[in-house]
């Protein structure tokens, strides 16, 4: 998953956080984000334009760190 923005991210379906690790080593929770999204995030080409269009602006968040 090579990205210049986002590291990694994880999915907990119990929950339904979105957790996006960026490469500044920033994490932030995604709340009640559907697994349909988590899933077309893992295809999307890029990352972060995917990140920014689709659930910054749709999602509430936590910053974890």
């Amino acid at each position: 998953m090579p990205s210049s923005v986002v590291a990694a991210i994880r999915y907990d379906e119990n929950t339904s956080r979105l957790r996006v690790i960026f490469q500044s080593g920033s994490i932030y929770d995604y709340l009640k984000v559907p697994v349909k999204v988590y899933n077309e995030m893992k295809k999307a080409s890029s990352k972060g334009e995917y990140l920014n269009k689709e659930i910054k602006r749709n999602y509430e968040f936590e910053r974890i760190r």
